[in-house]
């Protein structure tokens, strides 16, 4: 906001809206007299063509009086929100709830320079009712999918669980990739490998390249890509088995020599990839900078907002003239006049819709500024994106690369056979944009087969090669890898699933619902998203096909361009129509779900996997018709639970049947445990025998009978203590238990007060205690080892100087309190201060998302509720008298 109100002087006032004033109404904020409508379950009429009710939130009523306060003596209303769908429905509700008087402009812009704005101002347009139809209809559309199916999931699957358009099919995705690597048989396969030296160039003998045995006889050898998921063949080729490896590798190992049959060169050349759009933007980042995609889109916000780059959100690959020369003049001055072409790149746009195809995501300017330039006024993810954003764009107006790749078959005849080694090298002749850039790439199931470029000597038809080296290699065909995020991003936007503008959030939601979980890049689904599909799948199947969630995105794309109308598109959607059997129709025919089948798959004959209130379990039969519950380790992955593996948890011995010994004051038994909360020691009481039962009394039926209450016998309970973290309840002894019995551990009194200090482990760690003062300690083992001498010199020390109170990250001022904005860590995780109010950090989001305008509004957001209810005491109850007998 400061860059753009400089750009434009003092004759204007610019403020902030803060994202979306409005949103569709929450049942809570739904009027009584409509609660028995339509409307008082989505915040939808649909009866009467749609119509959603809309509330203003708390932070957006605040927002609303702020602009109308300063809208009072303006002239004209500029409206300049973000230039997609998005933005032009934002620009649509402050204009229901400012309602102006005076002229009203929409300014759209796609950076923030000097010149970007100036011309924005000068360039205004109408309001694009067609955009904001399109994104008025996706919000309707995902509060009624959404609110009706995650409705079903939560009864069928379990509390806390959710269904929506676009998550449920990203979902899918990734749970029918884990059930690929399920259903995959390994396949092996043998070769040769070996090093070839020219036996006369003495020079080229010091290195010489790998070669590999490909054929025998004319026939090829098998290679991982010549086997199907089911490890079967796809084509004739010769499968070698280790025997057969080994002897030709002896055979050509004494042999020591082989011939060139032939060497074939063929040139290529690779172009340059098309500038980023979000979507590729994205998968780069993810590939290259190990960003998740939500963390890339807040790294790119804040270079969008400081001017650096161009919009963010964006389908377009199409560079503006001035844009295509700064690209060429720099890549010129960088690499030479050979680094360009004669005539400018151009690159087809995928994006259906015109209206938000605007220009590629490039740095911003008619001179583009280095990395090295701006290396100073950014921080760390800002510099190392926008200098990945900077050699795209210059990378992509810059000439092809040439390259040679030649091949060289070698034979000898061994055992009577003729065995063919082959090598390939690649030589770039012209590096052209590879000078600046080259894009990464994601992981391949056939990257074992592949050879490593490498330089091969000139060798010529009947040139006689030694082999070194000569050694059998065996391999096994691998599976399909798992998602990353920025390969989940690509299949998203292969199949056309939501919109390069939607895929972080998409993605963030899946990983907070525990849908997915991320082992390093890769994402895992958990046993939970495979309840939840297969729900979907056998009762919602139109609703999770890929081929219609895309159609749903194209539909919304034609309401955008003025092609179908809101109003029809919904009815059909909602009530179904020959082409589909619509929403309301879909759960008014659900008929009985048996929601135990839907959590239950089967591993083999050997047990049933059952999704429970605790997470997933093992369901194991016994023989007389019983059955036990096994549980499986969190950090297993669905691929990894085999029959096999299935079984070995069922035959593990029960953590607690291993007993560690007596405990040599009160000679009992100490056991490992396996508890809910992770592995314990209990210390085993002796089993009480039964009391007597007390004589009855002598029959007195003329004696009245009194009532007796009966006490309750309080049940001893055994003594327990937790395992550090740093110790495994495999190789735990007696000694470290009896230890962990004895804590807390007195380490010695304060010689002024003769107060005891202990130490001892809690909840958040291990800590040191005199009285009612607590002070933290960095580590368990600290606990046994700190000595009174060291425990006085914390206390010496002010409360919080042994925490980590610094600052993680700073802002400006807050536009409310005027005081610094800051992201520090606190006991309970990150948190946004303005030294006044305290916002914590919501899970599955770091401080690397957080934004100043994201900070600002989290702040605002924790203002408009007001403080914590105070808890009231309660007055004790008034206690009646005793009725008189």
């Amino acid at each position: 906001m400061k860059s753009i109100q400089g750009y434009l002087g003092d004759g204007y006032e610019v403020l902030s809206s803060v994202g979306h004033i409005r949103d569709l109404a929450e049942k809570k904020d739904i009027p009584a007299e409509l609660k028995k409508t339509s409307v008082g379950k989505y915040s939808i009429d649909i009866e009467n063509g749609f119509t959603p009710l809309y509330v203003e939130s708390d932070r957006g009523k605040k927002t609303v009086a702020e602009l109308k306060r300063a809208l009072k003596g303006a002239d004209e209303l500029l409206l300049a929100t973000d230039e997609d769908r998005e933005g032009e429905a934002i620009a649509w509700h402050l204009l229901e709830a400012l309602k102006p008087k005076v002229p009203v402009r929409r300014m759209v812009f796609h950076e923030i320079t000097k010149d970007a704005i100036r011309a924005a101002v000068d360039n205004t347009r109408e309001l694009d009712l067609a955009l904001v139809d399109a994104q008025e209809t996706r919000r309707i559309l995902d509060r009624l999918y959404g609110w009706d199916v995650s409705d079903v999931t939560r009864r069928k699957v379990g509390q806390g669980t959710s269904a929506g358009r676009v998550q449920s099919a990203a979902t899918r995705l990734v749970v029918d990739r884990e059930r690929e690597r399920i259903a995959f048989v390994t396949a092996e396969y043998w070769d040769v490998e070996a090093v070839a030296v020219p036996a006369s160039d003495a020079a080229a003998r010091a290195e010489g390249f790998a070669t590999r045995l490909a054929r025998l006889d004319g026939a090829s050898l098998a290679r991982g890509t010549d086997f199907d998921d089911a490890g079967q063949l796809r084509k004739a080729v010769v499968v070698l088995t280790e025997t057969q490896a080994r002897e030709l590798a002896d055979a050509l190992a004494a042999l020591g020599e082989v011939h060139v049959t032939a060497v074939e060169a063929k040139p290529g050349t690779r172009s340059p990839k098309a500038p980023f759009t979000t979507s590729t933007l994205q998968q780069e980042a993810g590939r290259k900078l190990s960003m998740s995609a939500k963390h890339t889109m807040g790294v790119a916000q804040r270079l969008y907002e400081k001017g650096y780059i161009t919009y963010m959100r964006t389908d377009s690959t199409s560079l503006s003239t001035q844009a295509i020369s700064a690209a060429r003049t720099q890549a010129v001055a960088l690499y030479g006049d050979k680094a360009v072409p004669a005539n400018p790149r151009s690159y087809a746009n995928k994006s259906k819709n015109a209206q938000e195809a605007h220009e590629a995501i490039r740095p911003s300017g008619d001179v583009f500024r280095t990395p090295a330039s701006v290396a100073s006024a950014l921080d760390r993810d800002e510099s190392r994106l926008y200098d990945l954003i900077w050699k795209r764009t210059i990378a992509s107006q810059m000439s092809d690369a040439k390259y040679e790749t030649t091949t060289v078959t070698l034979e000898a005849e061994v055992g009577g056979r003729v065995a063919s080694l082959t090598a390939s090298g690649t030589v770039y002749t012209f590096k052209g944009f590879l000078e600046a850039y080259e894009e990464g790439r994601d992981e391949k199931r056939s990257d074992a087969d592949r050879a490593d470029d490498q330089s091969l000597p000139k060798l010529a038809v009947g040139d006689v090669l030694d082999l070194r080296d000569v050694e059998p290699k065996g391999h096994a065909t691998s599976p399909k890898p798992r998602y990353t995020e920025a390969s989940l991003v690509k299949a998203l936007e292969e199949k056309g699933i939501g919109r390069p503008s939607t895929f972080a959030s998409i993605i963030d939601v899946i990983l907070n619902r525990g849908y997915v979980t991320k082992r390093g890049q890769a994402l895992v689904p958990s046993w939970l998203a495979f309840s939840v599909v297969r729900l979907l799948e056998q009762h919602f199947t139109e609703l999770v096909d890929y081929d219609f969630t895309a159609a749903l995105e194209d539909d919304l794309d034609a309401i955008a361009r003025g092609e179908q109308q809101r109003v029809e598109w919904l009815k059909e959607f909602y009530f179904g129509s020959d082409a589909h059997v619509g929403l309301r129709n879909i759960l008014d025919n659900l008929g009985e779900i048996d929601a135990r089948e839907i959590n239950a798959t089967r591993i083999g004959d050997v047990a049933t996997l059952r999704f429970g209130r605790y997470g997933p379990y093992l369901d194991v039969p016994n023989e007389d018709g019983t059955s036990r519950i096994v549980n499986i380790p969190e950090d297993l992955a669905p691929d990894e639970l085999t029959p096999a593996k299935a079984q070995e948890l069922i035959d593990a011995p029960i953590a607690g049947d291993r007993v560690l010994g007596q405990n040599p004051e009160t000679g009992r038994d100490i056991v490992v445990k396996d508890g809910r909360f992770g592995p314990y020691l209990e210390e085993v009481l002796p089993v009480a025998a039964e009391p007597e039962p007390a004589p009855e009394p002598a029959s007195d039926a003329a004696a009245p009978k009194k009532r007796v209450a009966k006490k309750k016998v309080e049940e001893p309970k055994p003594r327990r203590a937790s395992l550090f973290k740093s110790m495994s309840p495999e190789t735990i002894d007696l000694e470290t238990a009896l230890k962990l019995f004895s804590l807390p551990r007195t380490v010695g009194l304060d010689p002024e007060t003769q107060t005891p200090i202990t130490a001892q482990n809690g909840p958040y760690g291990p800590y040191l205690k005199k009285g009612t003062d607590s002070r933290s300690l960095t580590s368990e083992e600290q606990i046994f080892d700190t000595t009174l001498e060291q425990a006085l010199e914390i206390y010496a020390l002010p409360k919080y100087a042994n925490r980590a109170a610094t600052s993680i990250k700073e802002f400006d001022a807050d536009p409310v309190s005027a005081k610094p904005i800051r992201i520090k860590d606190g006991r309970f995780g990150a948190y946004v201060t303005d030294g006044t109010t305290n916002v914590t950090i919501p899970k599955g989001q770091t401080p690397d998302d957080i934004t100043f305008e994201i900070a600002v509004q989290m702040l605002a957001d924790k203002r408009a509720k007001g403080p914590a209810p105070k808890r009231t005491t309660r007055r004790p109850a008034t206690r009646k008298p005793a009725a008189k007998k």
